[in-house]
């Protein structure tokens, strides 16, 4: 038989073992990390360039929790707007579509960390507490850089840890042998490498699972390379990098103030070559951090 006549199959490439597992995690907790529909909408508007804020204003109206909860975000200190604003298009007038959609996920994602201890030193409670000081600090390192990423970056930062999420949903027990492992002292400073620890029970780290259900709830890439490359930012490339960036340096910020989880970082000195990315300086975190230690008290509203 000639070549131009075989029939075989072209093969398909089977998924690598790391693949098959973070596959298999996300199949376990379809059931649970699933955003409610109407924050999958919002997503979507917003990520239209074809909508408006009345668009996203119909959608939100239809939720009376939600917009309740809008409403009690956009009047707390923590953006720090004049006056009472009462309606959500109002809102949305003053924020902006992507301050107003953070806002709902941000709603959502605080459903998914609910739930007691799992050891003395780890909670969801804490890996949220983290996680929303880490956005915060996105927030004004992306100010501070005057990128146009606020809103983006804040968002990045409220997520950036979810993948741990995915391995406390999918196998507890697991991330307490890697909890058991890593052997955090009181403070939450860790003995040994946590990706380390992931790497032995799970098969992968939780950058790849938190990549992963990025990609399932439709995020856009850059988010899903926040949560893949915020340990190592370096590897993007240099058109990627920016926002994973930031992230990266918010998040040791965020381990040094000592608020809520940190075992994932055995060392949070700032990456000189990270900090050249993005053209800051070591004096200039250092006056972030004093603003955030100031202001974190005004996260609460946002994120209980």
């Amino acid at each position: 038989m000639s070549a131009a006549t075989t029939t075989n199959p072209i093969p398909t490439q089977a998924p690598t073992g790391r693949e098959a597992v973070v596959a298999a995690a996300i199949r376990e907790i379809s059931h649970i990390a699933t955003l409610p529909e109407i924050t999958m909408k919002i997503v979507e508007l917003v990520e239209s360039p074809k909508s408006t804020a009345q668009d996203l204003n119909k959608v939100i109206s239809t939720d009376p929790a939600l917009c309740a909860r809008i409403l009690k975000v956009v009047n707390s200190s923590f953006y720090g707007l004049p006056g009472q604003i009462a309606s959500i298009n109002r809102a949305i007038v003053m924020l902006g579509l992507n301050a107003v959609k953070n806002i709902a996920i941000a709603a959502s994602l605080a459903k998914l960390f609910k739930g007691g201890d799992l050891t003395p030193t780890f909670s969801a409670k804490d890996l949220w507490a983290h996680s929303g000081v880490t956005a915060a600090a996105c927030k004004l390192i992306a100010n501070t850089l005057k990128l146009g990423l606020s809103d983006e970056a804040f968002l990045a930062g409220l997520i950036h840890d979810i993948g741990i999420m995915v391995e406390m949903q999918a196998d507890r027990a697991k991330l307490v042998r890697v909890l058991a492992e890593v052997g955090a002292d009181a403070k939450g400073v860790p003995a040994n490498n946590f990706l380390a620890a992931e790497e032995t029970h799970f098969g992968a780290t939780h950058q790849e699972f938190g990549a992963a259900l990025c990609d399932k709830w439709k995020f856009p890439k850059s988010l899903i390379l926040v949560t893949g490359f915020h340990h190592k930012p370096m590897e993007l490339a240099f058109e990627q990098r920016t926002l994973t960036a930031i992230v990266h340096v918010a998040d040791r910020i965020a381990a040094d103030l000592g608020i809520g989880f940190r075992q994932d970082l055995m060392d949070t000195a700032q990456d000189p070559g990270v900090l050249d990315t993005l053209r800051l300086t070591q004096e200039k975190v250092n006056e972030l951090k004093a603003q955030l230690a100031a202001d974190a008290a005004n996260l609460g509203t946002l994120l209980g």
